[in-house]
């Protein structure tokens, strides 16, 4: 384990459970956050290594136009069959979790406090594992099913067999809920959720 001298918090959450507003909220209150949904985009740039396999396992026919990854695209493929999810996750899960790993050494020099954006925080011991990444507390997001369900439906205009089918490739919210240090409910309005997130807050400091 490599030591670090600030606290490392893992915010989580399943899939539309509106992790991204907590992150704005929490990067609002002075917080340092580490998001690796942006990580992951920046590692597929077109070019980049991970962009390569890519290619080189599922095609050029996941491709945009100007040569970038359809995300939507390669999403509805690789969530409909989890032997291609693995094989996408294999690719890129090593350069995500490397490139988590050098903003935490990077920030925990200046930081007291540092949270990591990370969806598939519970998936992926093995990463965090590999890569000495521990958190001292993590957070989660939580939203019950049906809620969860209609805002994915909603957000990204898919039907609901599509959306369960992401939803169900991600460990439930319920077991995520029995593992986590803090849970932020995220079944009311914005009011409701920037209240509990102070709360959250009040109790970490």
């Amino acid at each position: 384990m490599i030591p670090t001298d600030c606290k490392l918090i893992g915010l989580t959450g399943g899939i539309a459970s509106g992790k991204s507003t907590v992150s704005s909220i929490l990067k609002s209150r002075g917080y340092r956050i580490i998001d690796a949904d942006k990580i992951a985009r920046d590692i597929v740039e077109v070019g980049s290594p991970a962009y390569i396999e890519i290619l080189e396992k599922f095609g050029e026919n996941i491709l945009l136009k100007d040569g970038s990854i359809d995300r939507k695209s390669l999403g509805r493929l690789v969530f409909s069959d989890s032997k291609l999810l693995k094989k996408l996750e294999d690719i890129t899960h090593p350069y995500i979790f490397k490139g988590i790993r050098k903003l935490i050494d990077e920030y925990c020099i200046y930081d007291d406090i540092i949270f990591v954006d990370l969806p598939l925080l519970y998936e992926s011991y093995e990463y965090l594992e590999k890569y000495s990444i521990e958190f001292d507390e993590v957070w989660l997001v939580y939203i019950d099913e049906k809620t969860q369900l209609k805002r994915l439906m909603s957000r990204d205009s898919i039907d609901a067999k599509e959306a369960m089918a992401r939803i169900n490739a991600q460990m439930s919210m319920e077991d995520k809920s029995k593992r986590s240090t803090k849970i932020i409910d995220n079944r009311g309005n914005i009011s409701d959720l920037i209240a509990d997130i102070d709360r959250v807050i009040e109790e970490l400091a």
